[in-house]
């Protein structure tokens, strides 16, 4: 009897683990301190909070840029890719780069990047607006993308 009650527990752990996950797998988030008002340490802006093409190496997007972290043998990242370049590609002023996570341990490590695919959402000027972990919702995304190129801290749906 015992070990069937064991059963059901791992069970019940199981599915609610699942369901959870499920849930929040891919939601974009809105940065809590993307609107905070934070002074530049004399090298420039808090990486933090910013993002520069010297980061990224590549150019960022007049309206917003999607930074994908991917790593090589990771298949939800190449479902990332496919969501993120179509919405560069259908939205004037949105560039899409991705970075190899395993290339950039440092960066990886600052921005508190734990798994592949990461996308941050970074408005026309490199700040950290949004992120998702996981495989993003393409309205989730384009939601995003508004809400950092209007500058405002609308909760993404």
């Amino acid at each position: 009897m015992t070990g069937l009650i064991v059963v059901f527990a791992v069970l019940a752990v199981a599915t609610f683990f699942g369901l959870w996950r499920k849930r929040v797998d891919g939601r974009v988030r809105t940065v809590a301190n993307s609107r905070r008002s934070e002074s530049a340490p004399a090298g420039g802006v808090p990486a933090s909070t910013f993002l520069t093409p010297r980061h990224l190496g590549e150019e960022l997007g007049t309206r917003a840029t999607l930074v994908q972290f991917s790593s090589a043998f990771c298949q939800p990242c190449r479902a990332a890719r496919v969501i993120l370049a179509s919405v560069a590609d259908e939205t004037d002023g949105v560039a899409h780069v991705e970075i190899d996570a395993e290339s950039h341990l440092e960066l990886v490590r600052e921005l508190g990047i734990m798994r592949t695919p990461t996308t941050l959402i970074l408005d026309g000027s490199g700040r950290i607006a949004a992120r998702a972990s996981g495989v993003p919702r393409k309205h989730q995304v384009l939601a995003a993308i508004n809400s950092a190129a209007d500058g405002v801290d609308a909760p993404v749906a």
